[in-house]
């Protein structure tokens, strides 16, 4: 089965929101309670592109399998070069090899945009994601206790970095 990355476009965003959404409700890989709608999942995107941030889709066999994306660290001018990315796999499609083909094509863009580090902050129970982000180069920078609350329980932040 080939996997394609691609550049999204809005009519891919009902099948990101699919996957968002399920991540909502069922992990804690996505901080937010309530479930997205598709309003709001199309303004992430027109934001991410008007600010000239890659949003990719991977595809198999005409479906959206995941997606990547990364934006801005921290508001303030100094964090300029920093950028925090997200790469999200459909439930169904874990270990496939599809999330590093999206986190590695955010490395290359990021890197043709001279921007200088990117962050990805993962719950400290996702040992597999941390695990995954290690193999790609990035190194555990951080880890900050009870930074969120989901599921009627406290979460740790975890912090990991790669210098492009």
């Amino acid at each position: 089965m080939s996997i394609t990355i691609r550049k999204a476009s809005i009519a891919d965003m009902s099948s990101v929101l699919e996957i968002v959404n399920y991540e909502i409700l069922n992990t804690t890989a996505i901080w937010d309670y309530d479930i997205r709608t598709l309003s709001e999942q199309e303004t992430i995107f027109n934001e991410k592109v008007q600010k000239d941030f890659p949003f990719l889709v991977a595809e198999m066999e005409n479906k959206i399998v995941g997606f990547g994306t990364y934006g801005t660290f921290r508001y303030k001018i100094g964090y300029r070069f920093t950028v925090e990315h997200s790469v999200y796999i459909h439930k169904d499609f874990h270990g496939k090899g599809i999330g590093k083909l999206l986190l590695q094509e955010l490395i290359e863009i990021a890197r043709n945009q001279k921007l200088h580090t990117m962050i990805g902050v993962i719950d400290s129970e996702n040992i597999g994601s941390i695990a995954f982000h290690k193999k790609l180069g990035f190194q555990e920078v951080g880890n900050i206790k009870e930074t969120g609350f989901k599921f009627n329980r406290w979460l740790d932040s975890v912090f990991v970095q790669i210098l492009l």
